[in-house]
């Protein structure tokens, strides 16, 4: 095994779990779970695959992932959703690097799937991300969604060979369900950060984002799912500034504050 270790943050993943802890077992010795109190057989899974399982509360993406990165027995880390799959290719890669520069980060290519489908164009076809770090250097933002590495100044990149499986939803209606979520995490994300919700970003920029992953980026090549990945993606985005305008409102209400003008002798 090479000194990498896997962190995987849980909650409620006992249908999807055991597939992503057998393949990264072709990686490493060493698999962190940090889990959000799971009600199903989450936890039961990942123990009798082997990882060191933590329970802890639920501080966002971000911050859970950052727990996960502290407990791992290796410098280099590998960060997984449970509802992905390192691929045999990918496995190999690895195992190939000399893992000598904690300077360097590694690419990874996400191949995603609706249902049982690869969706192999759209946005989601064109999807990857740094997954591969040295937690010395690097760490997960603190949001509570949509969280990035914050990587320092020369960092330098590396795309490895091999790809991440994501099954990211099992049907439409998952789909709608995860875009209503996170746009409302995002709303939240946006208004701490003073993002405003103008004219553009409500009514422009999700027509833009429609016309990109269908047309530009080629989704009408996936038929029917890249249709509905196309109107999720213009309704995430449209719903994202949709309640950062209520919020804007909302906010507004509670700072004003009506003067007391009762005198006391």
């Amino acid at each position: 095994m090479i000194p990498v270790s896997v962190v995987i943050i849980t909650k409620n993943e006992a249908e999807v779990l055991g597939d992503c802890i057998a393949a990264a077992k072709l990686i490493t010795d060493d698999i962190v779970i940090i889990d959000n109190y799971s009600t199903d057989a989450t936890v039961n899974i990942a123990a009798a695959g082997g990882c060191r399982v933590y329970q802890r509360v639920w501080d966002g993406y971000g911050s859970n992932k950052n727990k996960g990165i502290e407990l791992a027995k290796y410098d280099w880390v590998l960060s997984l959703d449970a509802d992905e799959i390192a691929d045999l290719e990918l496995a190999l890669s690895l195992h190939s690097l000399k893992l000598d520069d904690p300077a360097m980060v590694y690419d990874i290519k996400f191949n995603s799937y609706f249902g049982k489908k690869l969706i192999r164009y759209g946005s989601w076809g064109r999807d990857h991300h740094i997954r591969l770090f040295n937690r010395t250097r690097v760490k997960w933002s603190q949001a509570n969604v949509h969280e990035t590495l914050v990587l320092p100044d020369q960092t330098n990149m590396q795309r490895l060979d091999g790809a991440i499986h994501h099954y990211s939803v099992k049907d439409k209606k998952e789909c709608n369900s995860k875009a209503l979520y996170y746009a409302r995490l995002s709303a939240e994300k946006y208004l701490t950060a003073g993002k405003k919700a103008s004219v553009v970003n409500l009514y422009i920029s999700p027509i833009f984002s429609f016309v990109k992953s269908y047309l530009v980026f080629g989704g009408f090549l996936d038929g029917k799912e890249g249709l509905t990945i196309a109107k999720i993606t213009y309704k995430n985005k449209w719903l994202k500034y949709h309640y950062l305008s209520r919020l804007e409102k909302s906010s507004k209400k509670k700072q004003y504050i009506k003067p007391n003008l009762a005198v006391e002798y």
